[in-house]
């Protein structure tokens, strides 16, 4: 199980600057997971109890990471999975399925650790992490600047680049300690539990991969025509 390490990050700082004004975006298809593709860069779009986050995300800041966010955004994962986790001021945390079973299913496929190269700043997607290369399928938005992260190895993957107003809108109210999800209990039970005593959670309702560069290629079919199969006419 993934835990978000806390106990030697500093107090708050300064929030980066927001940015102007966002106009509205399309809705475009979600792009399907091609075995063996490595995309250079992508677009997330989670569909979230308060709207629409689009996260960019940069293979040249977190290989690994990227790959991973790829397959699993693309796969639906993260369908109807809450912000279990919400920190004010410092972070938002999901990654735990709505579906414990499709929780175990990921629970063992850990990726190589990515070396830090760009800062905890708000607005940034990282993996949560319990200890080197244990990285699997929970993350977390930085709610403001947390440098202290670069420390410890906590290597963003991208950055928001639209929906600023439902990342701060998510609720916050459970905190994290006794009031708040346990996590072995939402691993266990999904969203049962955290529906049942912690119905104020925010939720994704959908999170896919809208945009990759370069375009992703065609998915191949599950089954090829061949020589004794010809194709239909």
């Amino acid at each position: 199980m993934a835990m978000l390490l806390l106990a030697t990050v500093a107090a708050a700082t300064a929030c980066a600057p927001q940015p102007a004004a966002e106009g509205p975006a399309p809705a475009p298809s979600a792009v399907p997971y091609v075995e063996g593709f490595t995309p250079d860069s992508l677009v997330l779009r989670l569909v979230t109890s308060q709207g629409e986050i689009d996260v960019l995300l940069r293979a040249g800041w977190a290989p690994h990471g990227v790959q991973r966010a790829y397959e699993a955004f693309a796969s639906g994962y993260y369908d109807d999975a809450r912000f279990f986790r919400t920190i004010r001021a410092f972070v938002a945390q999901f990654g735990i399925a709505a579906d414990s079973a499709r929780s175990v299913t990921w629970r063992s496929r850990s990726i190589p650790d990515d070396t830090v190269r760009h800062t905890n700043r708000r607005g940034t997607l990282v993996y949560a992490a319990g200890g080197p290369n244990t990285r699997t399928v929970q993350l977390f938005f930085n709610l403001r600047d947390n440098p202290r992260l670069d420390s410890f190895g906590f290597a963003p993957i991208g950055e928001i680049v639209r929906g600023w107003d439902a990342l701060d809108a998510l609720y916050t109210g459970y905190g994290d300690g006794p009031a708040a999800p346990a996590q072995d209990r939402v691993a266990r039970e999904g969203e049962a539990y955290l529906a049942a005593e912690f119905p104020l959670l925010d939720q994704i309702l959908t999170a896919r991969v809208i945009r990759t560069w370069p375009a992703a290629p065609a998915p191949v079919p599950a089954s090829m025509p061949t020589a004794s199969t010809p194709a239909a006419r």
